[in-house]
């Protein structure tokens, strides 16, 4: 399958996180193009995160949940903190689990294995599905903005959940001096997901030809005049930072990761013209093919039922 030729997708991702997806535009043959809105600060009650991330250390907890690579960065920076990687953190009998593949795959290039990961609907929901009950103590770090289903669902199936902010999820770009990716060890700094202040990252990626970085004004103005085909919104927040910055978007389809994205951009009115089957760059550009293959419609209702918390 393949773009239309000269398909323009404007992509609302730092470009530290967008690389695989650009790549894979480019390789059907679309355009990507990035928009940042949502970038990461360190948690602003850094002494309870201290407090549970030593506990991890000293084996307090049977199960870690790991919902993002935002969350394993938090992490990472905890434990070099300490003089150490996470991998040699985490005690030998704790059990890690996680939700979509790119958080696997993290994880375990940073060798930290995962025992449970759902591999059929990727997402909070999916994880609760094949939890098993009464299995003791979760870590579970998460963004400050986290949907608190995941921990309820975990606690239903008889886990005593420790839900700890690791993060918070701010308008791009971040304060430098509280910028998660600043936080880094500088052993990973550079690395595709790793390395400097916002402005470093634009600058680097605009070097490396990752994709042209655009402002909100700017991808507003494109939409207007028709220049753009598609939008991708990796999460319910960027769909809310895309219909109050960009809304309408008149013949630029939207593009949702998953569920929950497309609930909330449906619930502000924004028209879904496709959603991912799966959480991945290769799921996201199906759905970019899907929906610049279709005609674009008129705004539905709100997906039923309640969504899963969308992960990449």
């Amino acid at each position: 399958m393949t773009a239309p030729a000269g398909a323009r997708v404007l992509v609302a991702r730092s470009p530290d996180r967008a690389g695989e997806l650009v790549t894979a535009l480019r390789d059907v043959g679309a355009e990507p193009l990035l928009l940042p809105l949502i970038d990461f600060e360190l948690a602003s009650d850094q002494h309870s995160l201290d407090v549970a991330f030593d506990a991890l250390g000293a084996g307090a907890y049977a199960w870690l949940v790991v919902s993002s690579v935002t969350t394993v960065q938090a992490l990472e920076a905890k434990a070099a903190e300490r003089g150490t990687t996470l991998s040699r953190w985490l005690p030998g009998s704790l059990l890690v689990a996680t939700i979509g593949p790119a958080t696997r795959r993290f994880l375990e290039s940073r060798g930290v294995a995962v025992d449970l990961a759902p591999t059929g609907q990727q997402s909070g929901a999916g994880l609760i599905d094949i939890w098993p009950e009464h299995q003791g103590s979760v870590f579970l770090p998460q963004a400050d903005i986290a949907d608190p289903r995941l921990r309820r669902g975990l606690e239903a199936r008889g886990a005593f959940v420790q839900a700890v902010t690791a993060y918070r999820t701010v308008d791009y770009p971040a304060d430098p001096g509280r910028s998660l990716a600043a936080c880094h060890p500088a052993t990973q700094q550079g690395s595709p997901a790793h390395g400097g202040n916002a402005a470093q990252r634009d600058s680097s990626a605009q070097r490396d030809n990752t994709a042209a970085v655009l402002t909100p004004d700017q991808a507003k103005t494109e939409i207007g005049a028709g220049r753009l085909d598609a939008v991708v919104a990796a999460s319910p927040s960027a769909a809310r930072r895309i219909h109050a910055d960009l809304a309408p978007l008149g013949g630029c389809r939207f593009v949702a990761i998953g569920r929950s994205t497309a609930a909330e951009a449906q619930s502000l009115g924004l028209s879904v013209a496709s959603t991912a089957e799966e959480p991945t760059a290769s799921g996201l550009v199906d759905a970019v093919i899907r929906a610049l293959a279709s005609q674009p419609s008129p705004p539905t209702q709100p997906v039923a039922g309640p969504p899963a918390k969308d992960t990449i």
